[in-house]
């Protein structure tokens, strides 16, 4: 027990924690309409008649964060009171959307903004359209991340997500002839009313320099500095019962401008300490196929890392705890390998600030650090050049060589390995915990990535199959389908997904199924004028919307199904007169700007698009689209009009996938390999309302010890030949042989086993085809789907985090 701890919110009362009675109370929406003018004119300095759209959508999104402040408050200080132990989050992204949805929606004020922006003659959903998507992920990783931020709130978990505040994020995608264009992303160009500057929560962080050490002690002098300022954004909890903190970081010059270099002449020097610090925290996941892409991610990992563990150190000594009990009171949680440099920076601070010896520093960081694995490809478990590595962090980079010595001795285990600093390995020898994400994938984990480790640590790596947030992902972005759902089993299923399986009681009744089928075309035709309003894509709500959406990536095999839209559309030509099934294939997702064969995956599916969406013979029966920029707002409209979910990725690569979870939780069918958590949905769905094929994981494996096998497949499929020479005669590319890459790599390697497992894809989509004509049947398999998938709530997800790594527990 330490003294009583500093509240930045006030007085600490011990014991428990009661809720003032008025805190949570709504407001009318008269009295809130009346807030939005005050903030109007007040905070935003305009009068109603002069009011922007804009104007507004700021004035009312103030009005809503006015009534997250008080349980925010309360709930740091019942943390505070009760001494709760707290989750710390580290992650490079936290992919959250729109805010204004969320907050609304978790705190009860959703009908009141409407009502009351409607009185003041404005429309709520074309206000909150206005929001930016907060630029600040890219794909599962960051939306996974923005669940688990959610669910903490919603269970009542004190805790931090700590990342850091991207001026530009990723990128903004556009395509110019079919390629992929990447410009700036300006979310940050709007005023951005959800986050709180902490000026007084400012640490210097250090880069290069060389270090003196004064008999057992380390003093690192760095040569370069700069200043990390926290943002803070509140995530709001169902109810708006509790209320956590999103802190971000921006980086800062420690000196804004050399007026003598100015005076000189030195106009650009004048301003290099400050263009340094702003490259720290202006662009997510900067190109690292030069050395200098490469040394500006590992700054950015140590940025954001380093100024998180001091932050979160202060605050447990702010509290009187002495430092032997850290790890009673903190719990820290590495989002892949990218914060992995939190162990030696814990390490140097337990050591150097705190007076520990080199092995106490080990042991104690060891008891906090816990470690989520997102990958089973190697070259995704980041390395880092060793030198380069010594010479942005030479004080880390002794303690990982100390590092290595001590466990090399122990069990032979190399965390710096042909001129390579692991970070993979280093993560998972500091973690108490190392967690996979999916069954199938925490048993590969140790088969594979990490099979020596395990046998050294073989009670280290447990199982936590992710989950996404019920009110975010059907609750709110599907109005048609859970209005059904509440209408008929209630709405305690908001945070207790479980409570879906009542469902089944109703789907034998025709009529529930009628309402169920009615929300998912009123979804489709809602999707489709958008698509009509944004692209000038036109189309049908009858045909069957099958969709892949997700980063664009080999293992991931949006190849695969292009390849098979080709087939399907030489099918058609065939045979014009037949019965086709309709179908719409939407594409969504970026590459990497240093990606090549991505970026050429996607320039073929824009050329396909070009062509088959403007064959007169097949138009009616099959179109291409594929969105530019996706982001977690489109994915809100295309997610509930799914018909069809294409999960196809290579067996035994995909960790675990939440976009899975969201499209079978709205009712699209999956047709998918045992891949990741498409093994557990299946589980959970019914085999028979799960369309299954491919190559299994260790059917993978043995494909590749094979010779040939890619152009034995090729030369097996007369269909698959021909769509391979159709690309390789121009067919898609005005007549040039643009993607020879693609084709290259085909034949001769095809690493990810498109080739063989085209023709079972094929016919699985023509057994789709058939079923989808049978609509009573598909749509009683569609709300099977939904009804058994409550299992996948973050909110289990995260309970089991709290039980088996972090030792922590509701204060609610």
């Amino acid at each position: 027990m330490g003294k009583t701890p500093t509240c930045p919110f006030g007085r600490i009362h011990r014991g428990p924690f009661h809720v003032p009675k008025d805190l949570f109370q709504l407001p009318t929406s008269e009295l809130f309409a009346d807030a939005i003018q005050r903030h109007l004119k007040a905070s935003l300095g305009k009068d109603p008649d002069h009011a922007t759209r804009h104007d507004w959508r700021l004035a009312m999104s103030m009005a809503v964060r006015d009534r997250v402040v008080d349980p925010w408050f309360e709930s740091t200080r019942a943390t505070y009171a009760k001494q709760g132990k707290r989750v710390y989050y580290l992650s490079m992204e936290f992919l959250i959307g729109r805010l204004i949805e969320d907050v609304t929606l978790n705190l009860g004020l959703e009908d009141i903004a409407r009502e009351a922006m409607a009185s003041l003659g404005q429309d709520y959903a074309e206000l909150v359209a206005l929001e930016p998507d907060a630029a600040l992920g890219n794909g599962g990783l960051g939306r996974l991340a923005a669940c688990f931020l959610d669910s903490l709130s919603t269970l009542g978990i004190p805790a931090y997500g700590y990342g850091i505040r991207y001026e530009h994020g990723l990128f903004e995608q556009h395509f110019r002839d079919g390629v992929q264009i990447e410009s700036a992303e300006t979310w940050l160009g709007q005023r951005n009313v959800w986050e709180f500057e902490r000026p007084e929560a400012r640490y210097e962080i250090g880069f290069g320099g060389h270090v003196d050490y004064k008999g057992a002690r380390a003093v690192w002098h760095p040569a370069d500095t700069v200043i990390a300022k926290a943002h803070d954004t509140p995530v709001v909890g169902w109810q708006g019962k509790w209320v956590n903190t999103l802190r971000l970081w921006s980086a800062l010059p420690n000196r804004n401008f050399d007026l003598e270099a100015f005076n000189r002449g030195d106009y650009i020097g004048a301003s290099a300490p400050e263009a340094l610090a702003r490259t720290l925290s202006r662009v997510l996941y900067p190109d690292d196929t030069t050395d200098e892409g490469k040394a500006l991610r590992l700054k950015q990992e140590y940025f954001f890392t380093s100024a998180s563990l001091r932050d979160l150190l202060r605050r447990f000594k702010s509290e009187g705890y002495e430092i032997a009990t850290l790890a009673d009171h903190v719990a820290i949680q590495l989002n892949d390998t990218h914060p992995a440099l939190a162990g030696p920076e814990l390490i140097r601070l337990l050591e150097d600030e705190h007076g520990l010896t080199f092995d106490a520093a080990i042991d104690l960081a060891q008891t906090c650090l816990g470690y989520t694995n997102h990958t089973l490809l190697p070259e995704a478990l980041e390395r880092w050049p060793e030198g380069m590595f010594q010479g942005i962090l030479p004080r880390h980079y002794d303690i990982v060589r100390g590092l290595h010595d001590r466990v090399s001795a122990e069990n032979g285990t190399q965390l710096i390995e042909h001129g390579e600093v692991k970070m993979g390995d280093l993560a998972f020898v500091l973690a108490h915990k190392v967690n996979g994400v999916s069954a199938l994938h925490s048993d590969l984990v140790k088969e594979t990535v990490f099979h020596d480790l395990h046998r050294a640590y073989p009670d280290r790596i447990i199982n936590q199959t992710n989950g996404i947030t019920p009110r975010r992902w059907l609750y709110s972005a599907n109005p048609a389908l859970s209005g059904l759902i509440t209408e008929t089993i209630g709405n305690e299923w908001v945070a207790d997904l479980e409570q879906l399986t009542q469902l089944e009681l109703h789907i034998p009744d025709a009529g529930f199924l009628d309402q169920f089928a009615a929300a998912k075309r009123a979804n489709k035709v809602r999707l489709a004028q958008w698509l009509k309003d944004r692209d000038g894509a036109r189309l049908n709500p009858d045909a069957m919307f099958d969709i892949q959406i997700k980063r664009i990536h080999e293992y991931k095999r949006q190849l695969l199904n292009i390849l098979e839209t080709i087939a399907l559309w030489n099918d058609m030509h065939d045979a014009p007169s037949a019965d086709w099934t309709p179908r719409v294939k939407l594409f969504g997702g970026k590459a990497a700007p240093g990606y090549a064969m991505a970026k050429s995956i996607i320039e073929l599916i824009n050329g396909v698009a070009a062509k088959v969406n403007t064959d007169p013979v097949t138009r009616d029966w099959l179109q291409v689209v594929f969105p530019e920029n996706y982001n977690v707002s489109m994915a809100e409209r295309l997610i509930p009009a799914a018909d069809l979910s294409e999960q196809i990725s290579t067996a035994g690569k995909e960790a675990s996938g939440t976009g899975n979870m969201k499209l079978s939780l709205n009712g699209a069918l999956t047709v998918g390999t045992l891949d990741g958590a498409n093994v557990e949905i299946r589980e959970q769905v019914g085999a028979e309302n799960f369309y299954l094929f491919g190559l299994t994981a260790a059917e993978v494996q043995a494909h590749r010890a094979e010779p040939d096998y890619a152009r034995a497949a090729i030369e097996a499929s007369p269909r698959l030949k021909r769509v391979l020479g159709q690309i390789a005669n121009g067919v898609f590319s005005d007549g040039d042989n643009r993607f020879g890459d693609v084709l290259g790599m085909l034949w001769d390697h095809d690493y990810f086993l498109v080739t063989p497992d085209f023709d079972g894809y094929f016919e699985t989509q023509r057994q789709i085809d058939k079923d989808y004509r049978d609509p009573k049947e598909w749509m009683r398999k569609a709300a099977l789907n939904t009804s058994r998938m409550g299992w996948f709530s973050s909110d289990r997800t995260i309970a089991g985090y709290a039980r088996d790594i972090w030792g922590a527990k509701s204060l609610l």
